[in-house]
């Protein structure tokens, strides 16, 4: 039950697709090992059914939270990924690169080589976009990069109002560099998803030279010294091992990748310890520096113009299906988001710290009963998730046991520091002041969320502490930098250990302004080049400082 491989990858994921493809090219053997299973199902398929995702059974892994006292004793549901493609297969399909200064906040941090200058070529070498401009955007890439084909005309209204509200209008959200207002973008090829797994994986499973293992679930890393040598995993109920003669390459997310290096032996002595984990190396800062995007919802009902919910059950739904089939073109092409904004929560700061996502509709954000879909759809309206696009919290990832199989310990930390609090609250008063601009007022009345009777300072805050919401972009568990606390260097190799990177969006040193598919699939195409690089073999490099 052993194997043997050249480069063995943990996570088939936004990340680990790319980096097979890239490794693969050449003659050296690749085995990439996925805990989930096929992406054949349609659901995974139709950009329209992503609500149907969360939450599911198969496809998601369904981490849960700690109970948070900041937000009124709540646990929240963390949707990540279980399946070839991870989180792209299931989530909105916003694609978002983020803020130029962004990326050099990370170089500034002390992730060299990582500026926005740094990371513009695989951008773009990894994107097939219709539009743009040469400069920022890619045309040959693999990811296919889509506008919206039908837009209702309630986004257009909601584009104007944010004009009159003083945002400039981008031509192309993702060569942005700072506030403004811009149609969405979406990974998607015509009518489907485009997702890691179907623009990277794919189209190259029939190398010979490339080893696709589903159902294979990463149980620990295998060691000889400080060296890591292999991987141990469970598939259809047998172990089975097998070996890396150059690297192992985790990438297995925000929190499967933390998890797999502690019940390895990477991680805080002390908690190793104390769940019976024998110590590899004491790296203190694996799960630490855990950061999301906390979000707040702003609702309006509409009345004398179409919005989604005018779709649900009615018979506009027939018609829809067949303009998706024909043309892929139609409201089953949406995604999550059909217009971003990018915004300051106060002046005297020099980039944005909000991000509003507006959706033409009002849906629960989850998959629910027929029954508590009916509530929500007697609602016809239009909402924007507003979040705190770089946050000051910091929470923290720990194994609860020494098997892998128990998920583990999530403390996200939210709203910890009030500076968050207060970015939330003034884009909460934003949102409100958009919804009001003259383009949208033959539009909109009654406020759904947070509701009329929410005004002051103290009604504002217990909203947000009660009713926000992850906007599930989970990142930085694997910190890339030089200091002590960080967990690997700037060619994403773990501090301390030969033969191992990391390479997911648990390595961002800060969560970028914006969705993180983009970024992470960024992180994949860089991490292939910087592998691809190094000359010689793996056992002649020094070991890196811890």
């Amino acid at each position: 039950m052993e194997a043997e491989a050249d480069y063995v990858i943990v996570g088939a994921g936004s990340a680990g697709c790319v980096i097979a493809n890239r490794l693969s090219q050449g003659a050296e053997r690749v085995v990439i090992l996925e805990a989930g299973g096929s992406d054949n199902d349609y659901k995974l398929r139709v950009p329209a059914a992503a609500l149907k995702l969360r939450g599911h059974n198969v496809f998601d892994w369904r981490f849960v939270t700690d109970k948070h006292e900041e937000t009124a004793g709540r646990s929240f549901q963390w949707t990540r990924g279980k399946v070839l493609g991870g989180s792209s297969s299931i989530n909105g399909m916003n694609f978002v690169r983020g803020l130029p200064s962004d990326f050099d906040d990370w170089a500034a941090s002390g992730a060299d080589g990582w500026s926005f200058r740094d990371v513009l070529p695989y951008f773009k070498s990894m994107e097939r976009f219709d539009g743009g401009s040469d400069e920022f955007r890619g045309r040959m890439g693999p990811l296919r990069v889509a506008s919206y084909k039908t837009i209702l005309p309630v986004t257009h209204r909601l584009a104007e109002a944010a004009q009159q509200t003083g945002f400039k209008l981008f031509s192309d959200l993702n060569a942005a560099t700072g506030e403004g207002v811009g149609y969405s973008q979406m990974a998607r090829n015509g009518r489907f998803r485009a997702s890691s797994a179907r623009a990277f994986l794919a189209p190259v499973t029939a190398r010979p030279n490339l080893k696709v293992e589903t159902g294979a679930l990463a149980l620990r890393l295998l060691f000889e010294g400080r060296r890591c040598v292999g991987v141990v995993y469970r598939q259809n109920g047998a172990e089975k091992t097998v070996h890396a003669r150059r690297e192992v390459i985790v990438s297995a997310g925000s929190i499967g990748s933390p998890h797999l290096l502690q019940v390895s032996g990477i991680g805080a002595a002390e908690h190793l310890k104390s769940i019976g984990v024998d110590v590899v190396h004491d790296l203190p800062g694996v799960g630490e520096n855990l950061n999301d995007h906390y979000a707040c919802t702003v609702a309006q009902k509409t009345r004398n113009i179409l919005t989604l919910n005018d779709f649900v059950g009615s018979w506009r739904l027939a018609p829809s299906a067949v303009q998706w089939a024909l043309f892929a073109s139609g409201p089953f092409t949406f995604g999550s988001t059909t217009v971003t904004i990018f915004a300051r929560s106060r002046p005297d700061i020099a980039n944005p710290d909000l991000q509003f996502l507006f959706m033409p509709g009002i849906f629960p954000r989850s998959s629910a009963s027929k029954k508590e879909l009916i509530g929500i759809e007697a609602v016809k309206g239009i909402r924007f998730s507003v979040s705190a696009a770089k946050p000051k919290s910091r929470g923290r990832l720990r194994a609860r046991t020494s098997d892998i199989s128990e998920h583990p310990s999530i403390n996200p930390g939210y709203l910890t520091a009030q500076e968050d609090m207060e970015t939330l609250k003034a884009g909460l008063r934003l949102g409100r002041r958009i919804f009001s601009a003259p383009a949208l007022s033959p539009y909109v009345y009654d406020e759904v969320f947070p509701g009329e009777a929410v005004q002051s300072d103290e009604e504002i805050e217990i909203y947000i502490r009660a009713t926000g919401h992850t906007a599930y972009h989970p990142a930085g568990t694997c910190r890339m930098g030089k200091d002590p606390m960080a967990v690997v260097d700037p060619s994403l190799r773990v501090h301390g250990i030969d033969g191992l990177r990391v390479a997911d969006a648990s390595i961002m040193p800060i969560v970028t302004t914006g969705n993180i598919n983009a970024p992470t699939t960024m992180i994949g195409e860089k991490a292939s080049d910087l592998i691809r690089r190094d000359v010689g073999p793996t056992d002649s490099r020094p070991t890196a400082a811890a």
